[in-house]
């Protein structure tokens, strides 16, 4: 396999100081699969041109361990014509002439952190032969489970006494922060987020409930008086695993039973970790507010509006809100994978030291469901209720789901293997069996893992008030149901009704 790299990937890689430890993870995975690194010319002739010479010396010395394409193609009619619409600097040009020779099958795939070019290779159809690192990491780990190590535990909640601040995890945060030593010491009763990878942190999250008398003197234009739950310490190592979405549920959970009208976070711009931060915050309609001013500089502030709304055409800005005017669907899923697919539904006869293993599918807050429905008519925002199957008494609702995108014009095996690769439970073998299982092919639902019910009301209770009508009209595929069924689920479930908008 032949993989060009962009020229924010080469930096990333030869910069003197690490500001992204997932570079490394990316070149160990290159090298464990033999895939040959390639870069263009162009990437070299800007390399040159770097402010740092600590850079240019650096990739000037390990040139040697790149392959350097020599024969570069004439810029295709179609690659031309999307560059024409994009294009407006030297650098978006230099885009795309990698993405050319992407086009062209001079390289098999791109690694770039640069949306830019993703956006170019969708417009081209060659969006699924580009890959950001994380990305990247995802589509090995999915494609080689025996080379991957899992050793890694679930999200923790846990006083910041118990934490080694030490650790070279929070080296960009005394950069930035001098006193945060101080700071985190201060903290030591109060509780964090946080996920290990053997002894070592990979990911670090604190929230602060502000409420209406906070001052803000330092936010630029200023706050007025809501209630809000800041985003203190943020960051996420690891990659491949999307423990970015998994933190970011947790901190909309918390903004639910905060009853919160607003989510803010501060965030230093210095950096392309930070960069990939506000990038994934951006995704969930985080947007830019303003600044945060104070003796340790300038940061800039992101803000997400939480008043209850919802978007039908695009429910992740308004995630995890639920409507009461969109339609309602019963799907069943079988229990082998209920947990795997929606973690945080587990069931109290389950386990948890059975799905401590950090996995994409687990922690996604984007998720795929795979079925074979004869209803395949669903639309972005519709409702989906997850029906647990086990029988009278053990079959129960846990979860609900929102519509994000379906998938039926599926063109062969392979289109369906990427669809589903990276936020489905099942593995790149069992994907095949289930494309080959009958003639009639599956569809795929793309869906926003929105709610897990406190409460999960069993066949039982859904038959005796008149939302399943007996046994033999458990869902086995896309059955709809009335409002006033969902109103009852609501109730059975005691479901926290502040996430449902009328």
């Amino acid at each position: 396999m032949r993989a060009l790299l962009d020229t924010n990937i080469l930096i990333h890689r030869e910069a003197p100081v690490v500001i992204r430890q997932d570079i490394g993870v990316l070149f160990n995975w290159l090298d464990r699969l033999n895939v040959e690194k390639w870069i263009h010319p162009a990437s070299i002739e800007e390399i040159s041109t770097h402010k740092d010479e600590r850079v240019r010396s650096s990739f000037s010395a390990k040139l040697a361990s790149y392959r350097v394409l020599q024969a570069i193609a004439p810029i295709a009619t179609e690659v031309r014509e999307v560059g024409n619409i994009y294009d407006t600097s030297d650098n978006d040009r230099r885009d795309t002439a990698l993405l050319n020779e992407l086009f062209v099958d001079h390289v098999d795939l791109l690694v770039t952190e640069d949306r830019g070019i993703a956006k170019k290779a969708e417009q081209l159809q060659i969006g699924d032969k580009v890959f950001t690192i994380d990305a990247f990491l995802e589509k090995v780990t999915a494609e080689n489970p025996s080379l991957v190590d899992y050793s890694v535990l679930s999200v923790r909640k846990i006083h910041f006494g118990t934490v080694d601040v030490s650790s070279a995890f929070f080296d960009s945060f005394r950069a930035d922060y001098p006193d945060y030593n101080r700071w985190f010491a201060r903290k030591s009763q109060e509780f964090a987020y946080v996920s290990m990878q053997s002894d070592s942190i990979v990911a670090f999250l604190y929230l602060k409930l502000e409420d209406e008398r906070e001052p803000y003197p330092d936010i630029h234009p200023r706050f007025t008086p809501k209630r809000r739950l800041k985003v203190g310490t943020f960051k996420v190592l690891l990659n491949g695993f999307k423990l970015g979405e998994r933190f970011l549920k947790i901190i909309f959970d918390n903004a639910v039973r905060q009853r919160v009208h607003e989510i803010y976070v501060t965030i230093f711009p210095s950096s392309a970790e930070r960069e990939r931060l506000i990038k994934l915050l951006e995704d969930f309609d985080f947007t830019h507010h303003g600044e945060k001013r104070n003796s340790y500089g300038v940061e800039s502030v992101y803000v997400r509006d939480f008043t209850r709304c919802f978007d039908n055409l695009n429910p992740c800005l308004t995630f995890p809100f639920v409507s009461r005017s969109s339609r309602i669907f019963l799907v069943p899923i079988y229990p082998q994978y209920h947990t795997e697919l929606l973690p945080d539904s587990i069931l109290r006869t389950e386990s948890p030291l059975d799905f401590v293993e950090l996995q994409p599918h687990r922690n996604a807050i984007r998720k795929v469901y795979i079925s074979r429905s004869y209803f395949r008519d669903l639309q972005t925002g519709d409702n989906i209720i997850f029906y647990r199957t086990g029988g009278y008494y053990r079959s129960v609702v846990t979860t609900i789901g929102v519509v994000e995108k379906i998938h039926r014009s599926i063109i062969d095996e392979d289109h369906f293997i990427r669809l589903c690769r990276h936020r489905s439970v099942f593995t790149n073998r069992q994907l095949r069996d289930q494309w080959n299982y009958r003639s009639s092919k599956p569809f795929v639902v793309d869906f926003l893992y929105a709610y897990s019910f406190p409460r999960r009301p069993n066949m039982e209770a859904l038959i005796e008030n008149a939302v399943i009508r007996d046994v033999q009209s458990a869902p086995r595929g896309f059955e709809q149901i009335t409002s006033e069924q969902f109103e009852t689920i609501l109730r059975l479930s005691n479901t926290d009704e502040s996430i449902i908008v009328d």
